[in-house]
Parts: C-alpha cells; structure tokens; sequence
C-alpha cells in the first residue's frame, strides 16, 4: 500500500501551484473547475515518488489553522530533496525569497536532517533528505 495523494485547500490556487513548480520541481495537471460546486483543483506530481499534492479551492471554504499553535490534524508536508547539502541549498533559498525559516537546517533528535519553512497561506513545509 501506498498514499496515493494528499490534498490541501488554499486561498490562491495559483500562487500555491507556482510554488510547488518553482521551488519542487512539481507538474500540474490542467485546471479542473467544477461549474457547479465552484470547487477548482490541480493535482502535482513530483519527479521521485508517486505521491502526490492535490491543491484545491472552493469559495465556501476560508478557516485556516494557525500553525504557531498545536493542533489536531494536518501539521506539515515533508519534501525530500535529496541531500544536507539539498536541504542546505533550498532553506537558504527559500529565506532569501522571503519565506520565514522556523527551524533548521539540522539534526533532530531521531536522526533527520530537515529544516521547516512557513510557505504560501502559512502552510509548514519541512524540507530534508
């Protein structure tokens, strides 16, 4: 058995697939838009796996967790690059574009290299090997 797909909703579809592109090397499928419930999807697939990122947006759908507290539930996407010096490269970029480092690049205490960003919409994102 295998996670075929994880899906988030977001406010800006656009800008939430353009990140993944951009900085994961992501490929999307067209737009779907479902006329009658509005909801709008893009599926991402990745070029090391078969997981995938289901990115979706509906107008009905707004509340969104606050990452700086604990909660139940979705907590973070975990995108392996490859290597430290990956992780390395892809923190420093990443702070340099803007996005806010929460913690890393380091070795945690059961032995992963990984570094944890705020991405678009405040999602974490924790980048490692």
């Amino acid at each position: 058995m295998l996670i075929d797909h994880v899906a988030l909703y977001c406010q800006d579809l656009e800008a939430m697939r353009d990140f993944f592109i951009t900085y994961f090397e992501a490929s999307s499928n067209d737009l779907y838009h479902n006329q009658s419930t509005g909801l709008r999807t893009y599926i991402l697939s990745f070029p090391k796996g078969d997981t995938r990122l289901e990115l979706m947006q509906r107008p009905d759908v707004t509340s969104q967790v606050v990452p700086e507290r604990a909660h139940l539930g979705y907590i973070h996407l975990s995108m392996a690059v490859g290597s430290k010096m990956q992780v390395d490269a892809m923190t420093s970029r990443l702070q340099a574009e803007g996005y806010h480092v929460l913690s890393g690049p380091r070795t945690t205490g059961d032995g992963y290299y990984e570094s944890c960003i705020e991405g678009p919409e405040k999602i974490l994102i924790e980048i490692t090997v």
